[in-house]
């Protein structure tokens, strides 16, 4: 249970973060920290465990294409 209150209180200060800065780049960090709680919460023999546990690795996916640095378009001469 310990390991659900983290994530569950990673949750409640990303959401802070969010309604504070108001940046949509919260939200797949939100949504990591959710899924990873309810996953948790509901165990791995669960089918809804295992279900959320696939959409916290989705929105990590995602939080690390937004982490990724972007190339500048080469110019042409």
């Amino acid at each position: 249970m310990g390991l659900v209150a983290f994530f569950v209180a990673s949750t409640v200060v990303t959401l802070l973060q969010f309604l504070r800065m108001r940046d949509r780049r919260f939200l797949p960090l939100l949504a990591l920290f959710a899924l990873l709680a309810l996953g948790h919460f509901r165990g791995p023999g669960d089918a809804w465990g295992r279900r959320a546990h696939f959409g916290a690795g989705a929105a990590g996916l995602i939080v690390l294409l937004m982490l990724s640095p972007r190339h500048a378009a080469p110019r042409g001469r």
